[in-house]
């Protein structure tokens, strides 16, 4: 081999070698830019952790240190009618402290002097705004007069009181917010919220909730109503739809009128459930929250379960009377009297000296003393508020739905439970 050719193979192996260490070198760079991404993004993560952590500190010391007990004095700084029937209410800390926070779903609970009631009358209403240091909202739905007045409920007397008696710079008694029926803010899940007619306002709470504290986590929210009359909170929905893309306002009319335009005024003509979800969400595969009038919530419990929903994902609070009663509760009390069955019991109510035979006209033990002029603390009136709690000196109950109240051994809560033999209570 001529030493020229000998020459051009070295060379040609000397560029090879350098080629293949630049390569080398330069995977490693590539390499060393993919750790650091990585640990970027691992400690962006951990930041996040930290960040929610101080967050759930930060809240339970505030709610800790300004939540009080017993009644707390009101002001009605402002009186907004938001329809015909439904009126809110925003309220202020007569003594001007601050407020503490609250889980967003939660309620408020009433100490309510009314001017025909006998004694003070303890109700319970959603809080219908995000958690806010200056105020707290409720809105309020206008009950129309019952077709029997005999059969007048004093729950829809407090809610007409509201509209027609409490007035801005007025004081209210007001018990701290409450309730086991909330959505947690610390985590990013997927949710779906749903609100039937005055049922919107826990979830509404809800959905404020996420929109102020900039959570990204994919939300959608079904507001069914019959028409655009009963449309309720329309320019807020609508704003925070077209602001937010991962929050998707759908209104669902089951009625709509003749001047209800589809595509504007509503998206779908129909009624809120299972069926509708299924054309509409990409998948089952949320936590669904949900409160409305008690035939909706019945049909979205089963419908949803029918749908493969997990019972745990599944979230709700009725208002009145609780009927919705879960697969897993019928299970339970297999072979066991439904709670709305029996008749001849003797129900003894002992500080009111009166027995009374039960004859199953009523929904419950509450509404059955209030029909037999018995006075008894109510508030929630749908076993979540344990207003109604009442010791049970002997005889047992069953309950429509489970109680969301605690309720100790020897107590009952009078508003979702009915007499399952003869019974002496302390009322």
């Amino acid at each position: 081999m001529e030493l020229g050719a000998v020459n051009y193979v070295a060379i040609a192996v000397l560029v090879l070698m350098g080629l293949y260490v630049l390569s080398l070198i330069y995977n490693n760079f590539r390499a060393a830019g993919v750790v650091d991404r990585g640990v970027q993004e691992e400690i962006s993560l951990l930041k996040e952790r930290v960040e929610r952590i101080r967050a759930v500190r930060e809240f339970d010391k505030q709610k800790n240190e300004l939540s009080w007990n017993g009644v707390r004095k009101f002001r009605v700084a402002r009186k907004n009618p938001e329809n015909k029937d439904i009126c809110s209410f925003y309220l202020q800390p007569h003594d001007e402290r601050p407020l503490p926070p609250f889980e967003p779903g939660q309620y408020l609970t009433f100490k309510l002097d009314l001017p025909s009631g006998k004694k003070v009358t303890t109700r319970c209403y959603s809080l219908s705004d995000s958690p806010k240091s200056e105020y707290y909202r409720v809105s309020i739905k206008r009950n129309p007069p019952p077709k029997d007045p005999a059969k007048a409920d004093v729950g829809k007397s407090s809610s007409n009181f509201f509209h027609d008696n409490v007035n801005e710079g007025d004081i209210l008694n007001v018990q701290a917010p409450g309730g086991d029926f909330y959505l947690d803010m610390h985590r990013s899940t997927p949710v779906v919220l749903i609100g039937g007619g005055i049922g919107i306002t826990p979830v509404l709470s809800m959905l404020n909730a996420i929109v102020e504290s900039g959570s990204k986590r994919e939300t959608w929210f079904f507001l069914g109503v019959r028409n655009g009359r009963e449309h309720v909170f329309r320019e807020h929905l609508e704003a925070i739809d077209q602001a937010h893309e991962n929050i998707h306002v759908r209104i669902v009319y089951s009625g709509p009128d003749e001047d209800d335009v589809e595509g504007k005024d509503y998206h779908h003509k129909a009624r809120v459930g299972a069926d509708l979800f299924r054309e509409v969400l990409p998948s089952n595969n949320y936590d669904y929250y949900f409160c409305g009038p008690p035939p909706m919530m019945e049909s979205l419990f089963h419908g949803l379960r029918d749908w493969d929903v997990p019972e745990s994902r599944i979230h709700f609070e009725a208002f009145g009377p609780a009927t919705v009663k879960s697969k897993k509760s019928a299970d339970k009390e297999d072979g066991v009297a439904p709670a709305t069955g029996g008749t001849g019991f003797k129900l003894k109510f002992v500080k009111s000296e009166k027995e009374i035979v039960w004859d199953g006209s009523a929904d419950s033990i509450l509404e059955f003393a209030e029909a037999n002029d018995i006075d008894m603390d109510s508030g929630c009136r749908a076993g979540a508020c344990g207003t109604c709690v009442t010791a049970v000196l002997s005889g047992d109950v069953n309950y429509a739905t489970d109680p969301s109240a605690e309720v100790n051994k020897g107590s009952c809560l009078t508003c979702i439970s009915v007499p399952k033999t003869d019974m002496e209570l302390d009322a």
